[in-house]
């Protein structure tokens, strides 16, 4: 329902027919068949073994089109129904790793796994929805296969990373840890640390008031946690996106941007101004360096770039608060 509302212009799946069901699976395939075959391209150079394994990966995706298709062709004609992932509800836009000069490999890793997971959920779900024989037996069959290629990334691991024999379960517990917990606990940490920078310091520096002060900051920061928590809840359902529960990811969100917010206000509980403000300082620094660390960690960003990213960001909004606060 909260998603209709926030993504009123996305068709629900359960909305679809067997007709826009199949033109979307081969939509799909054809975008995830470019992708694979634009990693292969990016990696050739210095990952010949990789890039075969995303050729081969791109193959098999260009292979579930052409069944796909003459599936489609024998029961609806040639004229597919113009539907893409971004026009349902239940999925999510991937970051364009593909686009960048340089591609990290366990970003690919990752993201591959998550597509191939998609996939394999999107057809069991569209299986569900169908009653045609024929149709429920394709779909069924190409989730299985998705289900299989979602372990081509331990593939990767063992080949590049030395981990042969690396225990499964808890590859996939790590990779589910991410999506479920740790990006959109990313993400609200970030929207809190950031976006409340200026609305403090501003009110800080244009009241010289402690008490002003923290009551701003804790406005902002619960807030912002309320409004993260419910846009990460209606950014889909976790049915097609194997993400978990969308409860479960808006409290996250919503609790680590209200953390983000408060680290900074809190200090604000100290009656001396300048106290309460080199202390929130240095609350600050620690945050975006936090940030940078997870990000590095767990998203597979070099540090020194996420760094740059965060701190500059955040030098340019805490900058601003002060300016505004002062003017």
């Amino acid at each position: 329902m909260l998603s209709r509302v926030l993504q009123p212009n996305r068709r629900e799946f359960t909305s679809l027919n067997e007709r826009e069901i199949l033109s979307l699976a081969v939509a799909a395939e054809e975008e995830d068949g470019r992708i694979y075959s634009a990693y292969a391209e990016k990696l050739r150079a210095h990952y010949p073994g990789t890039a075969k394994i995303f050729e081969g990966m791109a193959e098999e995706e260009d292979g579930h089109r052409r069944r796909l298709l003459d599936l489609y062709v024998e029961k609806f004609g040639t004229t597919l129904v113009p539907i893409r992932r971004e026009h349902v509800h239940g999925f999510i836009h991937r970051r364009p790793l593909w686009l960048g000069d340089i591609v990290n490999l366990e970003a690919v890793r990752q993201q591959s796994f998550e597509m191939e997971e998609q996939a394999y959920r999107f057809y069991m779900e569209a299986a569900k929805q169908t009653t045609d024989v024929a149709t429920r037996k394709l779909l069924g069959d190409l989730a299985m296969e998705e289900k299989q290629h979602a372990h081509a990334a331990d593939a990767l691991e063992e080949e590049h990373l030395g981990k042969s024999g690396a225990d499964e379960e808890a590859t996939e517990a790590k990779r589910q840890l991410v999506l479920t917990y740790v990006q959109p606990g990313l993400a609200g940490l970030m929207d809190g640390s950031v976006s409340t920078l200026a609305p403090v310091f501003a009110a800080a520096f244009a009241t010289g008031d402690t008490s002003q002060t923290f009551l701003v900051g804790l406005a902002a920061a619960v807030g912002a946690g309320i409004s993260m928590g419910f846009t990460e809840a209606a950014a889909d359902d976790g049915k097609l996106t194997g993400r978990g529960s969308p409860v479960t990811r808006g409290i996250v969100c919503g609790v680590m941007t209200a953390l983000g917010g408060l680290g900074h206000a809190l200090p604000y509980l100290i009656h001396n101004f300048w106290t309460a403000t080199a202390i929130a300082m240095c609350v600050v620094v620690i945050e975006l360096w936090s940030i940078a660390f997870i990000q590095n960690r767990y998203m597979a960003t070099p540090f020194w770039r996420a760094a740059l990213q965060v701190v500059f960001g955040g030098a340019l909004v805490f900058a601003a608060g002060i300016l505004i606060g002062r003017a």
